[in-house]
């Protein structure tokens, strides 16, 4: 099964506050916000792994076309982002994770600059004590 069904399962056994709100506009907003960062993630991914390949076997039109994927999502989130505020569900923790991505395999594509809004939530977000405890190394 994909992360959102695991996350969703796991989140539905404890009565702690829900990653996933349970109806409404709020919900709606998470997983659109989810989905929006699983997209960046899965085109970044697909990058990775292609820039892993022989050199004579990329396929640069290919990766353009993810990193396409990537810079409009941020955009999206870039007009999204005087929304997030301190919220943390499912949207916000995938959105996290997902710029942190960035930042540690694709620090030169420089979305923060982009994105300054966004930045800036980042910024406050990643300061949170589980983003932190959780940031790839090497």
């Amino acid at each position: 099964f994909d992360s959102p069904v695991i996350c969703e399962y796991l989140d539905s056994l404890h009565g702690g506050a829900k990653m996933f709100p349970a109806s409404g506009p709020a919900r709606w907003a998470a997983l659109r916000r989810q989905a929006t960062a699983d997209g960046i993630l899965d085109a970044a991914i697909l990058t990775r792994y292609e820039a892993l390949r022989p050199e004579t076997i990329r396929w640069s039109d290919w990766t353009d076309g993810q990193m396409a994927k990537v810079r409009g999502a941020l955009g999206a989130l870039e007009l999204d982002a005087d929304k997030l505020g301190s919220t943390v569900d499912i949207g916000t923790i995938t959105i996290g994770c997902a710029l942190g991505y960035l930042d540690f395999r694709f620090p030169s594509e420089g979305w923060a600059k982009r994105c300054p809004k966004l930045a800036k939530w980042y910024e406050g977000f990643s300061a949170r004590p589980s983003m932190k405890a959780t940031v790839p190394q090497g």
